[in-house]
């Protein structure tokens, strides 16, 4: 399944660069995510703007597949990207500020879509395992009876991208999909949480 991994916002929040090359634990924040799908047998396509040129070389010397979008904002480059590639079928959607998320979660979020039937997956995670306060993740709804946030990781199929798709709403308790860099705190979060899978002896 091809995965989709946004990475042509500015970031100015953190007004440290541009954010997919944020240096965590001596490497770019985008290449964490990056490693996730391949580890869950997944293909990353990276979706740069004019806003993110150095992140398309990054992407490029590695040998990551880029697909350039106007940088219109994060909708509008999702559907231009998605309808370039002509993927019909189900692909991952998901944003590059999720250093933490495991390759056992994708391939769950992957499974729970493939057994509603439904044309999309939501992922979410309770608001009360956000590591940091409302402006953070502000946006709440009702899941299971959870009051809970988005995770930035979903499934969507490509020949509806453009329109409205039946969505089945996965809650997930993952604490490393919890940390979405967009603060310098959450920075210093996703930082610790590596470093202590590291100690734990895990790699990612």
């Amino acid at each position: 399944m091809l995965a989709l991994i946004m990475a042509g916002g500015e970031g100015t929040r953190l007004n440290l660069g541009e954010k997919p090359l944020l240096d965590i634990c001596g490497r770019p924040m985008l290449s964490f995510v990056i490693d996730a799908f391949l580890a869950a047998d997944c293909e990353p396509v990276v979706v740069t703007s004019f806003r993110t040129p150095m992140t398309r070389n990054w992407c490029r010397a590695q040998g990551i597949t880029v697909q350039n979008a106007q940088g219109s904002g994060y909708v509008e480059d999702m559907v231009e990207s998605v309808t370039a590639l002509e993927e019909p079928g189900p692909l991952f959607i998901s944003v590059s500020d999720i250093p933490c998320v495991s390759p056992e979660t994708i391939r769950s979020v992957k499974h729970f879509h493939a057994q509603s039937g439904k044309d999309a997956c939501s992922t979410w995670i309770p608001a009360s395992s956000v590591p940091c306060d409302d402006r953070c993740m502000p946006y709440r709804e009702n899941v299971d009876g959870i009051v809970a946030c988005p995770a930035g990781l979903n499934i969507m199929t490509g020949a509806r991208i453009a329109s409205p798709q039946d969505e089945a709403r996965l809650l997930v308790n993952d604490p490393g999909l919890s940390i979405n860099v967009n603060t310098r705190e959450n920075l210093g979060l996703a930082v610790d949480y590596l470093q202590s899978i590291a100690r734990n002896g895990n790699t990612r």
